[in-house]
């Protein structure tokens, strides 16, 4: 073993390993002058380790691993064996009990339900994204506007005269490289600045949207090759799109081939039954072992490193916090100095990489320094905003002025973390209707709403993050099997709603005092957060450059002449009406620009009357001068 591998070896037992992956798995290499393939393996417990393929015909009494005793690592180097080449290890464990495995560190897998791994050279791929990489930050003070994907249903093909099964579920999904071609021209059109994949790395079941995994090294193969999604990457940073993970270092699926129960041991899980079982079926990964720990890190590295991931979303981060996720049972301190290790090195080895929570927790400090005792993330997101939020969009306008706080409140916690408001897959799946069928009313008092909600989103402080499908306003939950309903954009309201969420992003894009101090408290200021009668709401966003003023009236009552403050006097632009007719609305806007004059309102010097419509969401912009007055 070299003395770099020794290195690595050692870091990996201490927990602090970012690069497991260099000695791990399977690596193409030449031994005195013979090419062939090295398999490494941590597994202490095994008193047996046997790597069978092609290369043996499947028979591996003489390709026994050779055992570090010390370490627990097995490895062997195999003449002849080639990339592309099918393997597995073959386990005995200290009682003589055998097991086959698929390779924890893996860099490819055969298409499920096949278990093998394979041997792959990822170092063939040219990257063409050194602008992108050089220039990309954490985005704090950029625009960031998630669209968040599952590669298998975005879209899919017409498979319908296939007539084999088999043949007709390898042609139904996009590949990736189908995906850089179709997806890419959408998110650019659409106005998102990022793609959030689901994960991508291997998983067995489809209906775990792999949030159920066993390859954490290996990109899935049931969308084509390593290359062909380091394309898909490639394409997108070249199209100046920054492209997200999502990433699941709570749990692992129990499937025999994978890593429960690795060496005949729990390895990867923790000892403890209770412990070790989780809610969905799965094992939680034991995050007080430091070999977990470097295997995570590294598995988070390698995809940062390897495929060029801009941001790793980590989910179930209260399951992290908590045992089982449940605060009676106290904080796991175990795994709170894993994530903090997490992000710090993340941090360290990838400055520009953002590190993203799936939080649903109340505990404070997630975004936090880690050198302040908190956990680190970049961002985390705000879960308590989209509950409230959702709630009182389906209230009855009737009893919302008794629930002001449902909108309101974000404000008052907003600036304690750096939050991103996510309306993701998981409010539109499991009965939940999705986000446009939740809003209260008939068919089009529901778009009415859903656009008067979209504006809120977008003009709220924050990074935003939408699953596919919102912006065509889904009436069918989200269904991992089937493509998005894209014929609904043949229906003139569904059209409308599209082209709304566009003219939106766009107004998002165009105007940076939406995004560029988001975390600045002086940036946001209420003008009327306290009008329970009426169920209206108002506030603008603010930059040395401009002022943006946001209207939203949650009722169906309409006012010609309402009376709203602004904080300085001049001319104020109706830039957006959710109510327009091209948005299918009533056309109640205000075509012309409008003169706030002196008069004293709430907390502003300045007010103007405006027309609002029923559950409008009207938004104006006022340009400053030199000689502005405030």
């Amino acid at each position: 073993m070299t003395m770099n591998n020794q290195e690595i070896i050692k870091k990996f037992h201490e927990g602090h390993c970012t690069n497991a992956y260099e000695v791990f798995g399977a690596h193409l290499k030449k031994e005195n002058g013979k090419k062939g393939v090295i398999f490494t393996v941590y597994a202490p417990h095994a008193k047996e380790v046997q790597v069978v393929g092609p290369f043996n015909r499947w028979f591996g009494e003489n390709h026994r691993l050779i055992k570090d005793h010390e370490s627990g690592v097995f490895s062997l180097f195999v003449e002849g064996a080639k990339e592309n080449d099918l393997y597995k290890y073959l386990i005995w464990d200290e009682n003589g009990k055998y097991h086959e495995k698929s390779d924890p560190y893996g860099y490819y897998s055969e298409r499920r339900p096949a278990i093998a791994s394979i041997v792959v050279d990822l170092e063939k791929y040219k990257w063409q994204d050194k602008k992108w990489m050089k220039e990309r930050s954490r985005n704090f003070d950029k625009k960031m506007n998630i669209y968040e994907v599952h590669a298998g249903s975005w879209k899919r093909k017409d498979f319908s005269s296939i007539e084999n099964v088999v043949e007709r579920d390898k042609m139904e999904t996009y590949t990736y490289r189908e995906l850089a071609e179709e997806l890419i021209p959408y998110v650019k059109k659409m106005g998102y600045s990022h793609i959030e994949f689901m994960p991508l790395n291997e998983h067995p079941f489809d209906g775990s949207w792999g949030y159920q995994a066993h390859g954490y090294f290996s990109a899935t193969s049931r969308y084509g090759s390593c290359a062909d999604l380091m394309y898909l990457i490639d394409q997108c940073h070249q199209n100046e799109i920054g492209v997200i993970l999502d990433m699941v270092p709570v749990h692992f699926v129990k499937d025999n081939f994978g890593l429960a129960y690795f060496d005949g041991s729990p390895l990867y899980e923790y000892g403890k039954e209770e412990d070790a079982n989780s809610e969905w079926g799965t094992l939680n990964f034991d995050l007080w072992k430091e070999e977990v720990r470097s295997f995570l890190l590294s598995s988070a590295c390698f995809w940062c490193e390897k495929y060029h991931f801009d941001g790793i979303r980590m989910d179930a981060v209260s399951n992290i916090i908590y045992w089982g996720g449940n605060k009676s049972r106290g904080e796991n301190q175990g795994a709170l100095d894993f994530i903090r290790r997490f992000n710090y090195n993340i941090h360290k080895e990838f400055p520009s990489v953002m590190t993203i929570a799936e939080d649903s927790s109340d505990f404070y400090g997630v975004t936090h320094s880690t050198l302040d005792g908190g956990l680190g993330f970049d961002y985390k997101w705000d879960l308590g905003w989209m509950n409230d939020t959702l709630k009182y969009y389906k209230m009855d306008p009737i009893y919302r002025k008794y629930h002001q706080q449902l909108i309101n409140f974000s404000m008052f916690y907003y600036y304690q973390e750096r939050f991103i408001l996510p309306f993701s897959h998981d409010e539109v799946v499991h009965g939940k209707c999705t986000i446009v069928d939740k809003m209260w009313g008939n068919y089009e008092q529901k778009f009415s709403q859903a656009r008067n909600l979209a504006a809120y989103m977008m003009t709220h402080p924050g990074k935003k993050l939408n699953f596919m499908g919102n912006e065509l306003g889904h009436f069918r939950e989200w269904d991992e099997k089937k493509e998005l309903d894209w014929f609904l954009l043949e229906y003139p309201v569904h059209d409308s709603f599209y082209h709304y969420i566009r003219d939106l992003n766009k107004l998002y894009n165009e105007h940076p005092c939406l995004y560029q101090k988001d975390y600045d408290s002086l940036s946001f200021k209420w003008i009327d957060a306290d009008n329970a009668d009426q169920s209206i709401f108002s506030y603008y966003r603010e930059d040395e450059n401009e002022v943006i003023v946001v209207v939203l009236n949650m009722t169906p009552n309409s006012y010609d002449e309402f009376l709203i403050g602004v904080p300085y006097k001049g001319f104020y632009k109706e830039i957006l009406n959710s109510e327009k007719d091209i948005y299918s609305g009533c056309n109640l806007c205000n075509p012309r620009a409008i003169r706030a004059k002196k008069f004293k309102y709430r907390e502003c010097d300045y007010a103007m009357k405006i027309k609002l419509a029923p559950f409008a969401s009207t938004i104006f912009c006022f340009k400053k001068s030199k000689d502005v007055v405030k």
